[in-house]
């Protein structure tokens, strides 16, 4: 269901995100607005005490599992937040009793979620709750629960059990098979494994109480060890409840049970880990904070977006990467696209370019994966999965399920045909280098992926004999709603750019690192003929483009197609595809997302082909009114908003910038549910630093030293 405007909106101050009360019908929507994490996990923001329909989810980097035949997907794991609060026998929940008040807070500064509830139970008894969890920053196994209890008007006995609740699903599925749990010293733990990939994980947890006397105990059920405490409590006076969780997967190399065990056996007080994780996240914000003054409500959605990155990306692991719905949700089942590398990379490589190493030398340990595709297409070199796991294997669904129960299912063909992606990679790896000068990684990781891919490109373009020219067809470019194309002009433009750019990086190596060269030369069967052949491709590739009007054609066809007004179907709240339907709007002129203006973005860095702004003026009058930026694609508002600010157009890239920020605060497009929108995040820190903030930055070229020198220019 789509939602303009909510009767329950958050309230925003420059670092708190507030909900002053609970509405069940955004339940699942606001579980992804309030998630947590620290780049090793994510949790969304589910309650404690549980409710009705809730759709509690912890992720962890990399812990993928098969449905079997159907699909890969991150698993679910174990659930670390069951608090259970029992007064007098009646069981808090929302669901049950009298809410007398709430607030739920996000506090982005510190990376601490909080809530406020005073509550009446069925039987006439108040008290006044104050739950806080955190995902340690600084140290990513490390995990903070707490809730005060404050009896108001009555005295009794207060009951408290935290749990490990290890039957945790993927809506229906769960993924996990119980090993082993039991009791220490501090607390309990709890042992599972994914049943197809085989992935051990365990968590151990620990409770303490302050300001009651009382003693904990065991009791635990199968798949479920759970810390219970009963104590009395007068009115007015607080019991602080705090429980510590760690967690560990075989995937660190280590024995999760004994990692777990032993680092609950020597953490401090819950106070010293709290003060350590807020100080992790006062030196992040140091490195990427952006400061936007008088437009709090702009500044709140900046730093939100910049967050939900920073809780995405993995510090200390190299093999995995951003999924497309971050850690926050059940969305394209945790699969990573090219969202990763082109709207999420920027932001990282110029604030965190450690964090960027990371994302980029996952499609480096993925290349093995996406040679399979290649050679299982009939093809050579490495071509990248549309949708990607652990392995680089393609895991993009071959069939979804449609609207109208009745109808067909519907045939997914990106992952046949949405080819852009093996250039997109390599675009990213080349602007790492090209802004970092990290030579070393270039020479080690980036090198052997653009190059691979670049082998893969010269097997893919095909030869016109006729019209004597090289040509790719039968794509889908960036604009979706086009499914089945000839010479998509921005696949064909960043085909082109990425072997220009590998015939410079061949001759770079070649010169720099005679040793590493002579290596993928064997390795990829490079010769002087291969390389030539991508010069005689660069030349001779085609581009739909007319000089005449500045205007480049979407792909061979695109100015055939019917034309279309957008404003004749206003007002509406679905896209166009979702009104005209699937075959109906591949004949027209409606995109999905920024296509040619897409090449346009991607090329005003460098001011390469076809970037100026006359050229830019020309194609926006045209292809902006046909793009459904509403209610299309998540991954166009920042894009327009970038280009709008290069145009002067500055309300309208306000606008966009707007629309792109509060995608999940406002949950604009009612999508909210699945998890948070991270290409849209990722364009933000573009959008504001070199969209309307009108930065550009240059590298020093040629490449002499390994430091990077950059002149800044600002336009405004």
């Amino acid at each position: 269901m789509h939602t303009t405007a909510h009767s329950h909106p958050l309230s925003y101050t420059d670092w708190t995100l507030t909900e002053t009360q609970f509405d069940p019908d955004q339940l699942h929507a606001r579980e992804t607005v309030f998630t947590i994490g620290n780049g090793y996990l994510g949790t969304r923001g589910s309650f404690e005490e549980g409710y009705p329909r809730a759709l509690p989810a912890t992720f962890i980097h990399g812990a993928y599992d098969d449905v079997p035949i159907v699909y890969t997907e991150l698993a679910n794991c174990p659930d670390w937040l069951p608090l259970v609060v029992i007064v007098n026998g009646d069981r808090f929940r929302l669901d049950q009793g009298e809410c007398l008040s709430y607030e739920r807070q996000l506090d982005l500064r510190r990376g601490i979620l909080s809530r406020s509830v005073r509550w009446r139970s069925p039987s006439g008894k108040t008290l006044d709750l104050h739950f806080e969890r955190f995902a340690s920053l600084a140290d990513e196994h490390v995990l903070g629960l707490r809730c005060q209890i404050t009896p108001v008007d009555f005295s009794g006995l207060v009951e408290v059990q935290a749990s490990i609740n290890g039957y945790a699903e993927n809506q229906g599925f769960n993924h996990w098979e119980g090993l082993d749990q039991g009791k220490t010293n501090r607390g309990v733990w709890l042992q599972v494994r994914t049943r197809s990939s085989r992935i051990e994980l365990a968590m151990a947890s620990g409770m303490k109480i302050s300001g009651a006397e009382t003693s904990l105990q065991v009791t635990s059920a199968p798949g479920y060890p759970t810390l219970t405490a009963a104590f009395w409590a007068a009115p007015d006076q607080t019991v602080t409840v705090e429980n510590i969780v760690t967690v560990f997967t075989s995937r660190e190399g280590v024995t999760p049970v004994e990692a777990a065990q032993a680092k609950l056996a020597e953490l401090p007080t819950y106070t010293a880990l709290r003060q350590a994780h807020e100080q992790a996240w006062s030196q992040a914000w140091q490195k990427s904070d952006i400061v936007i003054e008088g437009d709090s409500r702009a500044q709140l959605a900046v730093r939100y977006n910049l967050f939900q990155l920073l809780i995405s990306a993995p510090r200390h692991d190299d093999r995995v990467s951003v999924p497309a719905k971050t850690l926050s949700g059940f969305g394209y089942r945790g699969h990573i696209f090219w969202d990763t590398e082109i709207f999420i990379l920027p932001f990282f490589t110029f604030t965190r370019p450690a964090l960027a190493r990371n994302l980029l030398t996952y499609r480096y340990h993925t290349l093995s994966g996406a040679r399979r595709k290649a050679s299982h297409a009939g093809y050579r070199g490495a071509m990248y999965a549309w949708e990607s796991a652990n392995t680089g294997d393609e895991v993009t669904p071959r069939w979804s399920l449609p609207h109208d129960p009745y109808a067909e299912d519907v045939r997914i063909w990106c992952s046949d045909r949405e080819i852009h992606i093996s250039a997109d990679v390599a675009y990213a790896a080349w602007y790492y280098w090209y802004m970092t000068g990290d030579d070393l990684w270039m020479r080690d990781y980036g090198a052997e992926i653009i190059l691979d891919t670049a082998i893969f490109w010269g097997s893919r373009v095909e030869w016109n004999t006729k019209q004597e020219r090289y040509e790719i067809r039968s794509v889908i470019g960036a604009d979706e709603y086009h499914e089945y194309v000839n010479n998509n002009a921005f696949t064909n433009r960043m085909v082109q750019w990425h072997l220009e750019k590998a015939i410079s990086l061949y001759d770079w190596l070649d010169s720099s690192f005679p040793d590493r060269f002579a290596e993928l030369k064997q390795k990829l069967k490079l010769t002087s003929e291969r390389r030539s052949r991508w010069q005689d491709i660069v030349t001779n590739l085609w581009i739909p483009y007319d000089p005449a009007t500045g205007l480049i054609e979407q792909f061979e066809g695109f100015f055939e197609l019917e034309d279309i007004n957008l404003q004749d179907y206003e007002p509406r709240i679905r896209s166009m595809q979702a009104i005209l339907g699937i075959e109906s709007a591949n004949k027209r002129q409606v995109l999905k997302q920024p296509d040619v203006l897409m090449l346009f973005y991607l090329m005003r860095q460098s001011q390469e082909f076809p970037y100026s702004l006359a050229a830019l003026q020309q194609n926006w009058d045209y292809y902006a009114p046909r793009t459904d930026i509403t209610y299309g694609s998540s991954l166009g508002p920042a894009i327009h908003a970038i280009l709008a600010a290069d145009l002067g157009k500055s309300s309208e890239a306000y606008k966009h910038f707007i629309q792109a920020a509060m995608v999940d605060l406002e949950d604009t497009r009612g999508h909210a549910a699945d998890g948070s929108h991270g290409a849209s995040a990722g364009g933000i820190w573009p959008a504001v630093i070199l969209g309307c903030g009108g930065v550009k930055l240059y590298r020093k070229w040629p490449r002499g030293q390994s430091t990077a020198a950059f002149r800044v220019e600002t336009l405004v």
